[in-house]
């Protein structure tokens, strides 16, 4: 139902609304209160105090305007209650006065009280005459207080609702009777009256719950029933055992961890099975997550599959070649890599070994789902950072598979749990949660823009025992041009100034790929002691001898990112440091950089980047697509979303497919929201 056929909303009403975005009655019921303001207490003048917000009821003795300054007006008045008076200021509101004056009888005031220059008082306070024979009470209860935006008055939002909730049971109530007993919920509609009419805040939380659990069980139902019917999909059964893992293991002359063998137990299981994989593999910097995908990938090809690896950017794609073929060339399994800024002959040798059979692993960018690029027999797709592509591109990547191809996602961005499972609901997780042996925890400083004489001469001492450091430089712009001026600017000063004497190469995006290629190179070679780079070094590059990691102003950053730029040192054995150069320029900003002091656990630190920043801006969600609650909130309501998410997988397995008559509301509202799914790149 159209907002605007509310009876005393209507077209005119319903443009007023549009600014909320409010365009349906649901819309509108849905538009919950952001706070509340408990008036139900009446209290004498007398009993007030400074701090407090409290409700009153009195007699105005005296109303004035005055304008001390130009057109600027201040109007003030008094109300006494016999035991006491209290003033009342409105500041430039010249519509004030005139309707005060119209007033013979008592009025009822709610606001915070203050000191005055003449003695307590209530700045603005929220107010209206009290009616003959009239008790306040529809005044002195609970009052919603609603988000607004310029030119929607509290009044005109809370008037609307009001209208809106005489059409309640017009919205249809879907979840089953059974799972509302089971989870203590309310019935819907006496849930939107209380949310919005609360007798007691209590009674407002049960109300909220009950909607927040309908929001998160709608879309762990559309999650769930799209993972169900994954799994009645035809796919590939590879041969996988614990022998292919014991060959990687030798092949790369490590120990595998307690946790990357389990994760590759989980991982042979579900390829092992008749339908596709869709698995999400999520494991901090450095625990070893390209070990785990060699490990899948090598069943792939063993059972006469090819495998892709898609990863964000041409750096990180040539190390996994790079990886990979050290790897495989003992197996006997060729890898062809596939980037951007191969020449024609190098490109068109990569795709004829892709399309012959002759390479069983490409490895590369998006350059992998271009048309030119044809598979001989894709059965595994691999994509790193998986949150950086798009949805079309993963999804061109699996149409070149060989039916349905297995999937395996990864990131070494943590994610919280309560953003998993909404943000990857339809994924099967794997976690490494535990980090190879031998690795020392990063020593992490924070040090002021006035100390960074200090850093460098530290820095200094550090090279010249052997060691290696990368500068990150000032996070200026998201323009890459603005950025490389600051890098090169940067690359200048310290070549010139406080690494004077030591080879300092310079990397950044807008620099030819040959080029960044030669650098990089030359660093892992140890031919450059220093490298002072833009963010492109953020994901995947691997030197363990990098000891020291020195990013300037710090305070620029975001937490996500700061953990990934700390992860590129501590790759090695030895001791390694990550220094933060940045100034507090906010108690946002204090909080970003002392949890980095405090922790090296990319996954504390995930629930505090979620904490500070909501789920949207910290996994860059309001970029890349996100399915946005209009009632929910993933970071304070984790355990309704745990709860809803067991009734949603006990419904899927009792009821695949909503197909018994009591779901058919249901049914349609999951529809709804697969289709916002879709929509927001959820897949």
């Amino acid at each position: 139902m159209e907002v605007q056929y509310v009876k005393g909303i209507g077209p005119p009403g319903a443009k007023v609304l549009a600014k909320l975005g409010i365009a349906s009655l649901e819309d509108l019921l849905l538009y919950l209160p952001r706070r509340y303001e408990d008036r139900s207490n009446f209290r004498t003048i007398a009993s007030v105090r400074a701090g407090e917000f409290v409700t009153l009821k009195g007699r105005l003795v005296a109303v004035e305007s005055k304008a001390p300054r130009g057109n600027f007006t201040i109007t003030r008045a008094g109300i006494s209650d016999g035991s006491g008076t209290i003033g009342l200021v409105w500041f430039n509101q010249r519509w004030i006065r005139p309707r005060l004056s119209k007033i013979t009888g008592e009025i009822i005031v709610y606001g915070q009280v203050k000191e005055g220059q003449w003695g307590y008082e209530i700045n603005s306070p929220e107010w209206e005459p009290l009616a003959p024979e009239a008790d306040g009470e529809e005044f002195a209860r609970i009052v919603p207080v609603y988000p607004l935006v310029e030119g929607v008055p509290q009044k005109t939002i809370r008037r609307f609702v009001e209208r809106g909730l005489a059409y309640v049971d017009k919205i249809e109530d879907v979840i089953p009777p059974g799972i509302a007993r089971k989870s203590g919920l309310r019935p819907l509609a006496w849930s939107l009256q209380h949310v919005h009419r609360p007798t007691s805040l209590e009674e407002a939380e049960t109300a909220k719950r009950r909607l927040v659990f309908e929001e998160f069980f709608s879309l762990q139902l559309a999650l769930g029933m799209r993972h169900a019917e994954e799994g009645t999909r035809s796919g590939i059964a590879f041969r996988v055992g614990p022998e292919l893992a014991s060959e990687v293991e030798a092949a790369a002359s490590v120990v595998l961890t307690g946790a990357q063998r389990r994760v590759i137990e989980e991982i042979y299981r579900d390829m092992g099975r008749p339908h596709p994989m869709n698995r999400l593999l999520q494991g901090d910097v450095g625990s070893g997550k390209t070990l785990v995908a060699a490990a899948a990938i090598l069943a792939a090809a063993r059972s006469g599959y090819q495998a892709a690896l898609m990863a964000p950017t041409e750096i990180l794609a040539e190390q996994h070649y790079v990886n990979l073929h050290r790897l495989f060339e003992a197996l006997g399994l060729k890898v062809a890599l596939l980037v951007g800024k191969q020449g024609k002959r190098e490109r068109d040798n990569a795709n004829k070994a892709v399309a012959t059979g002759e390479a069983h692993v490409a490895v590369g960018t998006h350059a992998l789902v271009q048309e030119a690029v044809t598979f001989h027999k894709l059965g595994l797709v691999v994509v790193d950072e998986q949150h950086k592509f798009g949805v079309l591109q993963r999804a061109a990547l699996r149409r070149k598979g060989f039916g349905n191809p297995d999937v395996l996602v990864m990131t070494a961005t943590p994610i919280p749990r309560s953003l998993t499972l909404t943000v990857y609901g339809d994924l099967d997780l794997s976690v490494i949660d535990e980090m190879p042996p031998g690795r020392r925890p990063i020593r992490t400083h924070w040090k002021l823009p006035s100390e960074r004489d200090s850093v460098y001469e530290g820095v200094r001492k550090l090279l010249s025992e052997g060691a290696q450091a990368y500068v990150v430089c000032p996070l200026v712009s998201e323009s890459e041009k603005v950025l490389a001026q600051a890098a090169t600017e940067l690359y200048d000063r310290l070549k010139h100034g406080a690494l004077e004497g030591f080879r300092v190469g310079l990397l950044h995006g807008q620099q030819k790929a040959a080029e960044k290629e030669a650098t990089m190179l030359a660093f892992r070679n140890k031919e450059l002691d220093v490298l002072v780079s833009t963010t492109v070094i953020e994901v995947g590059v691997d030197v363990p001898n990098a000891k020291v990691m020195i990013i300037e102003d710090a305070n620029r950053y975001g937490l996500a990112q700061l953990h990934q730029l700390r992860g590129r040192v501590g790759r090695g054995g030895a001791q390694s440091y990550c220094v933060l150069i940045g100034a507090a320029t906010n108690p946002e900003t204090e909080e970003r950089l002392r949890v980095m002091v405090e922790t090296t656990d990319g996954f504390k630190i995930a629930e505090k980047d979620l904490e500070i920043r909501g789920p949207g801006e910290m996994f860059g969600t309001r970029q890349h697509g996100a399915f946005e609650f209009r009632v929910a909130d993933v970071l304070r309501h984790g355990r309704i979303l745990e709860e809803a998410r067991q009734a949603a997988l006990d419904l899927v397995a009792a009821d695949p497919k909503l197909e018994k008559p009591e779901h058919a509301g249901l049914k349609a509202r999951v529809e709804t929201d697969s289709a916002r799914l879709v929509r927001t790149d959820i897949t």
